[in-house]
């Protein structure tokens, strides 16, 4: 299949540009989901994990503890868990 138009790269970036909402926007789209849907969601309130039920409540289940120190343009390798 060949491509009607080449992506210029101003185009390609305010693309680029829009992931991140995007990504926002499904985020809160799958929270709001999981709580209509009946089902606990597990957050970070405050330094604090804690399940969101549906009814609203909140449990704090532990502190949340920070798995990697990140340094700015750092990079972090992924294992694959499956």
């Amino acid at each position: 299949m060949k491509a009607k138009r080449v992506l210029s790269d101003d185009l390609l970036s305010r693309l680029e540009d829009k992931i991140p909402v995007m990504a926002e926007g499904a985020i809160n789209t799958a929270y709001i989901n999981a709580l209509a849907a009946g089902r606990s969601v597990m957050e970070v309130m405050n330094g604090m994990l804690v399940e969101t039920t549906a009814d609203g409540k909140h449990k704090v289940i532990r502190v949340a503890k920070p798995k990697h120190k990140v340094t700015l343009g750092g990079v972090i390798k992924v294992r694959r868990c499956s």
